[in-house]
C-alpha cells in the first residue's frame, strides 16, 4: 500500500484529497496543523507527504524544515502563495514540489505518481521496456518502435512520450505535462506541450488511422485507442 501525510488545515480541501486519493487506491493520514502534522511526519515512514504552507501551529516552511533534519520523505508543498518567493522558500526548506492552489486534482495524481515511479526506479523496479499497442519504448538505450520499425525522436519527445505511455488511459493537463517534460520550474507557454504533441504525431501517426494521443478539449490530452 502506498501511504500519504496530508497536512492541510482546510477542512473542505483536505477532504476533498482525501477522496480522490483514496479513490486512487493510496493510504491517507489527515493532519489539520503543523504541530500534529510534523509529529506523525516524524513517527512513520510515509511515501510522500503533501504540505500546506499556511497551517495553525507550525507553518508548512517550518515543519518541512524539520521533516529534513532527520529524514528524506518526498514533500509536495501545496499553497495559495504562489509568487517566486514563495516557490523559492519552499524548495529552498526541502520540498521535492511545489503546487499552487487552485489546482486540478488530475495534476496533483499524476504528480504524485511520479514521487512513486521514481521510488520504484530508484529500488530497481522499474520496468525496462514499456509498451502500449504496436509502441514499445526502450527506457535503458532511450529508443522507440512503433511495429517494428525505428522512431527516430529528439529528447524532448521522447520524454513527452514517456509521459504519455506512463500515464496511458489518463486525462494529462498542459500544466502536468509542462512539469512532467520540462520540469516545474522552467519558464516555458502552455502551448510549448501542443507543438511537441503535434511533433509526436507527425512522427508516430500512421497517414490513415487514429492518433492514439487524443485532444481533451479544454484540459489536455490522454492516450489511448
Amino acid at each position: 500500500m502506498k501511504t500519504i501525510l496530508l497536512i492541510e488545515d482546510e477542512k473542505n480541501m483536505s477532504r476533498l484529497i482525501e477522496l480522490e486519493l483514496r479513490h486512487e487506491s493510496f493510504e491517507v493520514t489527515v493532519a489539520y496543523d503543523g504541530t500534529r502534522g510534523l509529529e506523525l511526519a516524524l513517527q512513520q515512514e510515509w511515501g510522500v507527504i503533501l504540505l500546506d504552507l499556511m497551517l495553525p501551529g507550525i507553518d508548512g516552511i517550518e515543519v518541512c524544515r524539520r521533516i529534513r533534519e532527520v529524514k528524506k520523505t518526498p514533500i509536495i508543498m501545496l499553497t495559495a502563495r504562489d509568487s517566486v518567493q514563495d516557490r523559492i522558500s519552499g524548495l529552498d526548506s526541502g520540498a521535492d514540489d511545489y503546487l499552487p492552489k487552485p489546482f486540478a486534482i488530475e495534476e496533483l495524481l499524476a504528480r504524485i505518481r511520479v514521487v512513486f515511479r521514481r521510488q520504484e526506479d530508484a529500488a530497481g523496479k522499474s520496468m525496462q521496456f514499456l509498451t502500449f499497442h504496436d509502441i514499445m519504448m526502450n527506457l535503458d538505450t532511450r529508443s522507440v518502435t512503433k511495429g517494428g520499425k525505428s522512431i527516430d525522436l529528439t529528447k524532448r519527445e521522447f520524454d513527452l512520450l514517456l509521459a504519455f505511455m506512463r500515464n496511458t488511459n489518463r486525462v494529462l493537463a498542459r500544466e502536468a505535462l509542462l512539469d512532467m517534460v520540462w520540469g516545474f520550474e522552467a519558464v516555458v507557454e502552455k502551448n510549448v506541450v501542443d507543438v511537441y504533441v503535434r511533433y509526436l504525431r507527425n512522427k508516430m501517426d500512421s497517414p490513415s488511422g487514429d492518433s492514439c494521443i487524443q485532444t481533451v478539449r479544454g484540459i489536455g490530452y490522454v492516450m489511448k485507442r
